[in-house]
């Protein structure tokens, strides 16, 4: 572990840490994350089912959460439960743990998703509404749909948030950024594969930086196995659990595309974090 990093305070602002990965050590990946100077991560939610349990990981381990509906749970939800978050919304808006509507957006990388694509954008666009109506900015879900979920930002405008593992062009990135919202950045950034995500990440205005780990999906190059990896073992191997305590691993790579020290990184993701969403100052 990297003393540097482990000594500055990192911010994760995307971590799924109510996914059953991590049911059987949930409380050791948090005290790692912790170890590795992650002081905060942001819980987002999928669907009504699990918002009681981000809100009460949140509490029990003093992080943030989001409430939202996620296009991949757009197909089984029923139109009730956009009332559902609302009345959530209602019942929890003076929670400071509270910090953001999401995951929200629309998927067209997903075969299935893709099909349902009317469900997927109108399921986004009353989410946007919500968020307006409470004041509260957005984690957007982005997959081969930037100019999608563009489209529905122009059209309802809310108080910013983050374009969630950002994967798109350097014109949809300038777009996002001009509305205010952050960029967030994870694992991807770390294959030296990865060429678009990189440049953006070399070129983006610092103020649009923020650090995420999806976790425990996109795990970073030094955790990924391939395909014939896992299957070359006997018993064959799961894929790598990705973890929140990797964005100080993350924010190496990134410190070294931008070249800029892991210091100044982390104060300057820190801060476009709260700038974003801005109850976290209060955490």
């Amino acid at each position: 572990m990297d003393p540097e990093s482990t000594s500055l305070q990192w911010i994760d602002t995307h971590c799924h840490l109510d996914a059953r990965e991590f049911a059987p050590d949930r409380d050791a990946v948090v005290a790692r994350a912790r170890a590795a100077g992650v002081t905060m991560q942001v819980i987002p939610a999928v669907a009504p089912g699990n918002f009681d349990a981000v809100r009460e990981l949140a509490h029990r381990h003093g992080l943030a959460y989001a409430l939202g509906i996620h296009p991949l749970c757009v197909g089984a939800a029923a139109d009730e439960d956009l009332d559902r978050l609302v009345q959530a919304l209602e019942a929890h808006q003076g929670d400071p743990r509270l910090v953001a509507v999401g995951e929200i957006g629309v998927d067209l990388f997903v075969p299935g998703l893709v099909a349902i694509r009317p469900r997927q954008e109108r399921f986004y666009r009353e989410q946007l509404r919500i968020a307006r109506r409470f004041g509260l900015p957005v984690l957007v879900h982005v997959r081969r749909s930037a100019d999608v979920v563009l489209a529905g930002l122009r059209r309802i405008e809310v108080a910013g948030g983050i374009a969630h593992a950002f994967n798109g062009s350097d014109q949809q990135a300038g777009h996002f950024v001009e509305r205010g919202f952050r960029l967030g950045f994870g694992g991807s950034v770390t294959f030296e594969t990865a060429h678009q995500i990189r440049r953006i990440a070399t070129s983006a205005p610092a103020s649009a930086l923020v650090l995420e780990t999806d976790s425990p999906d996109i795990p970073p190059h030094w955790l990924y196995r391939t395909a014939a990896e896992r299957a070359a073992q006997s018993p064959p191997l799961p894929q790598a659990r990705n973890e929140p305590g990797e964005v100080a691993g993350i924010a190496r790579s990134l410190a070294a595309l931008r070249g800029v020290s892991l210091a100044e990184l982390a104060v300057l993701t820190r801060a476009n974090a709260i700038a974003v969403m801005p109850r976290l100052a209060e955490l």
